[in-house]
């Protein structure tokens, strides 16, 4: 690219928003080129939702479950919303909390990355840990009793059986996927973690680019290591989940989805999570099973979400 043609391009005006929840959305998708050479003229596109302001892809559901929450009246004041949670939907949910005034209450995996546990304290919500051997299931659990003690405490917001987790990805991930990529697309790879962004992508791009092959992709051991992922088989199945809506499924394991995402970093710039790494590894493998497809994929968080947290000495020079 030329220079006149990069600061063209780098020139646009940012946009000014009331408040953070107002910037939740609009990420960018670029293509993977490095990948598409191992294809037979495909294009693979990565639709950054670590732009979010919160960091990943759950600030779409976040924001959607709390408004739809408080315009119902179930989530007000004095209440506490509280959430199991692997990490970003907890960072969605503090964030949010933040900006609105909101106590919120985050019942995690005690062996869940210290960076999300650092970040959610961050913001002032409490966390709280469950058994780390019983993973996401674990807390779930764990959330559901806490609820039953105290209803009258707790707003359980149950991102699992929540319709407007989907419903955040019906009005907004789809509608920027049609514009972004728009009648080229052909076939879209959509991680399953509470299956929220799957359910409410496929829907809409069924519905408006009916062409488009929509595949569900999740880890391919019941025992894995990408987190925000679930092995359905082997899971408490989500509630908002169904497995006839996409059109396939794909399966992905642990050591592909971290390699996947170590090569992008060096490669492209893009310094992704594992489950990120996972879906890349998915839609490179739809790329070269179908010639000139043109395929999009989501990056649901940075890799820096998953470092132990610095050590800083307080006596330092630079």
């Amino acid at each position: 690219m030329e220079a006149s043609q990069d600061s063209a391009a780098l020139s646009g005006q940012g946009r000014r928003y009331p408040s953070v929840i107002h910037a939740i959305g609009n990420t960018p998708v670029v293509r993977l080129q490095p990948l598409e050479r191992e294809t037979d003229g495909a294009h693979i596109y990565l639709k950054l939702e670590y732009a979010n302001p919160g960091g990943s892809v759950k600030d779409r559901a976040a924001r959607q479950m709390i408004l739809d929450a408080l315009a119902g009246g179930r989530l007000r004041q004095g209440v506490t919303l509280i959430d199991s949670t692997s990490g970003n939907t907890g960072v969605a949910y503090a964030m949010i909390g933040a900006a609105l005034g909101l106590r919120v209450a985050l019942v995690m995996p005690a062996n869940v990355s210290a960076p999300r546990k650092a970040i959610v304290r961050a913001y002032g919500a409490e966390l709280i840990l469950s058994d780390p051997m019983l993973g996401s299931d674990g807390a779930i659990e764990h959330c559901q009793r806490l609820v039953d003690a105290e209803p009258e405490r707790y707003f359980y917001c149950d991102q699992y059986a929540n319709l407007s987790n989907p419903k955040a990805h019906w009005l907004s991930t789809g509608p920027e996927i049609h514009a972004q990529v728009g009648a080229e697309l052909t076939h879209v790879v959509l991680g399953l973690g509470t299956s929220g962004t799957c359910m409410g992508t496929t829907r809409y791009l069924r519905q408006h680019l009916p062409h488009v092959r929509c595949l569900a992709l999740q880890p391919s051991e019941a025992l894995h290591g990408l987190e925000g992922l679930k092995h359905m088989a082997s899971s408490l199945k989500p509630a908002i989940y169904d497995e006839q809506v996409p059109h396939e499924h794909l399966a992905i394991d642990t050591e592909t989805g971290w390699d996947m995402a170590d090569r992008i970093a060096r490669e492209t710039g893009l310094h992704v999570g594992h489950s990120s790494g996972a879906n890349i590894a998915g839609a490179l493998q739809v790329a070269k099973a179908h010639p000139n497809a043109r395929v999009l994929t989501i990056a649901c968080d940075r890799g820096d979400r998953y470092f132990a947290p610095l050590k800083w000495e307080r006596n330092y020079t630079w």
